[in-house]
């Protein structure tokens, strides 16, 4: 950094979770942001390094509130919507009255009655159709990517440690994250087999299995926040160190260390986990994304966020600005690969749960899923997961000339898109095995 920076550039180290920017200059993935996907000669805002440890301590204000005030708002909130919008008697819900008059709770009634005037529906329809476009790749980006990527930071591991789920009941949550990551991503020409859903007339519409979606799992993030503040929430104990969690005194959230839990900043680094990396992946692998596709789906994510409590100012605007903001905040990430480790092992283990200790295809999976996070991630976040090794790592890099062969026909010929499209509607109508099972908006009538 530039000398007359320093004195600005020191003042962010005040949270514990935080590192020096050159801690980690050797880390593959910064190396590789650097090099090829920022300007030459990019050196780390002091602006945007004080916007983001700022985000440390603010949560959702909104939803905060109304925990504070003891109010669940996610299934009334969308009652009441979604009755307003409707001339059916049988939707009729009856709302107390101190629900209904908070100045919190109308102001989110606002908030989802309408998209905002910055939305734009056919540039999120072009994104969404890009990201729903490869489903195997979308889990694989997933799972391989955007999840094991993030268990390498502890101060977004330890809130999913904190809850258990991720550890014991590892694939129903990998599956509701992936219905989440769907339901943002429907759009209207899909093709898929369940008959029963209503129409969808637009991405992310008011109504929508997104909408309703966001508005859940916001609450449910209000809610862990809460736990995770008055030291509710204690699944870590036991698996990693008192030392590690930095716990206050008496047990609870220690915010001077790790900020907020769930906070503004931790969400917009999920928001790129979700949109940046999963569309810098599917590149990687073949796919051909137009620069309209790819503001597309960051706009698609955009609206996703917001409802999910995030400050829009925050938001980076476009790619080139995402690239800059997930390379500073990584840069100043204290990384704790044996906190995530637990994590990391629930989720490669999966497959051979599924399918059997012994069997050769779940093994087969597992190193293929591991390469998946070596080859496009890193070897010394793989080795810090303890991640297995492959001589056969790099082969998933042989679906870049089929993916991109595949991708060229379809733009040229509408037969062989039409094709594709069958063969993708198949393909995820398979993978949604679990959720037909167990998730009634994917249930067959």
């Amino acid at each position: 950094m530039a000398n007359g920076n320093d004195i600005e550039m020191t003042s962010y180290l005040r949270h514990g979770r935080s590192t020096a920017t050159n801690d980690h200059s050797d880390l593959q993935v910064l190396k590789r942001i650097k090099r090829y996907l920022l300007p030459k000669g990019f050196e780390i805002d002091p602006k945007l390094l004080a916007e983001i440890v700022d985000g440390y301590d603010i949560g959702d204000p909104l939803a905060d509130q109304l925990a504070a005030d003891n109010i669940r708002f996610a299934k009334p909130l969308q009652q009441l919507i979604l009755q307003a919008s409707t001339d059916d008697a049988q939707t009729n819900y009856q709302l107390d009255d101190n629900t209904r008059s908070h100045p919190v709770f109308m102001a989110m009634t606002e908030q989802f009655s309408a998209h905002p005037d910055w939305f734009d529906p056919k540039l999120a329809q072009i994104g969404a159709v890009a990201y729903r476009r490869y489903p195997l790749m979308l889990i694989w980006l997933l799972r391989n990517v955007a999840l094991m990527a993030g268990y390498s930071i502890p101060a977004l591991s330890l809130p999913l440690i904190q809850t258990g789920a991720l550890m014991h009941d590892a694939l129903p949550r990998l599956m509701r994250t992936y219905a989440y990551i769907l339901a943002v991503s429907e759009h209207p020409h899909l093709n898929d087999s369940a008959q029963d859903k209503a129409p969808l007339s637009q991405v992310l519409a008011i109504g929508s299995e997104g909408w309703r979606q966001s508005i859940k799992v916001r609450q449910i993030h209000t809610l862990v926040r809460q736990k995770l503040l008055t030291g509710k929430l204690t699944a870590a104990d036991g698996v990693i160190s008192a030392s590690a969690q930095h716990h206050n005194p008496d047990g609870s959230w220690n915010s001077d260390y790790w900020g907020l839990p769930i906070n503004q900043t931790d969400m917009i680094a999920t928001h790129l986990q979700f949109s940046l990396l999963i569309m810098r992946g599917l590149r990687l692998l073949g796919a051909r994304i137009s620069s309209e596709e790819a503001e597309g789906i960051l706009h698609l994510w955009n609206l996703a966020s917001y409802w999910m409590g995030v400050d829009l100012a925050r938001l980076p605007k476009d790619e080139a600005a995402c690239w800059e903001w997930l390379y500073t905040y990584l840069s100043i990430q204290q990384l704790d690969f044996k906190m995530g480790r637990p994590l990391a092992k629930a989720l490669h283990d999966l497959p051979r749960q599924l399918m059997g200790e012994d069997n050769r295809r779940g093994r087969f999976v597992e190193m293929v899923n591991a390469s998946v996070t070596r080859t496009l991630v890193g070897d010394d976040i793989g080795d810090g997961l303890e991640l297995p090794k492959s001589k056969i790592r790099f082969g998933v890099l042989s679906s870049v000339p089929i993916l991109f062969a595949l991708d060229t026909a379809r733009q040229h010929n509408s037969t062989m898109a039409a094709k594709l499209e069958q063969f993708r509607a198949k393909r995820q109508d398979n993978m949604n095995w679990w959720l037909k099972k167990n998730d009634s908006y994917y249930k067959q009538p």
